[in-house]
């Protein structure tokens, strides 16, 4: 990547960290339960099968209320498992997110390594973070390329999940970038 690419996204990072610490916890809690309430309504959610979704930071939308209603709904639901003899992310299916899941690598739940693997090019939706998104479905992450490198398998619409604040004039990218189809933000859906 280039220097001046790689300033540009750190500087973007750090941008969007100040901005996420200065919103209030409650603030974030319903906006994230509009995010939630908003996916389970979209034809999106409804015509997929299986959806990969993610164990939330504490600076990312909390959609663990979707992992409960897609279990619930009797989707098949994949987490991201960290796969560290090939340094990847793959998916791995859910059914119980208690007895399933177990603290990983990077300190984030995922699934344990005993859950069945699913296919990446078996997905018909994937949620993903980020740090911040824009208007051409452009997505900047935390910086080590996991979930680019997962995107570019991955079948399925990719949509990305944010706070209105991560929403930015523009996110700079690569041609190791991988573009999303939609953005979900609580208040709009921002499609390519």
């Amino acid at each position: 990547m280039q220097p001046s690419l790689t300033g540009a996204k750190s500087e973007l990072r750090q941008k969007m960290r100040a901005r996420l610490a200065a919103t209030s916890g409650a603030h974030r809690t319903v906006e994230a339960a509009q995010i939630c309430a908003r996916m389970k309504g979209s034809d999106v959610w409804q015509s997929a099968g299986t959806v990969l979704l993610f164990v939330p930071l504490s600076d990312e939308p909390d959609v663990w209320p979707l992992l409960e209603f897609a279990l619930h709904e009797q989707k098949l639901v994949a987490l991201p498992f960290y796969e560290a003899q090939n340094d990847v992310y793959t998916a791995r299916q859910v059914t119980d997110l208690v007895a399933d899941l177990r603290t990983g690598k990077f300190g984030v739940r995922e699934p344990k390594p005993d859950c069945s693997e699913v296919a990446l090019n078996r997905l018909d939706l994937v949620l993903v973070p980020g740090v911040a998104f824009d208007a051409r479905c452009r997505r900047l992450g935390r910086g080590r390329g996991f979930y680019d490198r997962l995107l570019a398998v991955a079948s399925g619409r990719k949509c990305g999940v944010a706070f209105d604040e991560q929403i930015v004039a523009e996110v700079p990218a690569g041609p190791q970038d991988i573009h999303l189809n939609c953005i979900l933000t609580p208040t709009r859906w921002i499609e390519t």
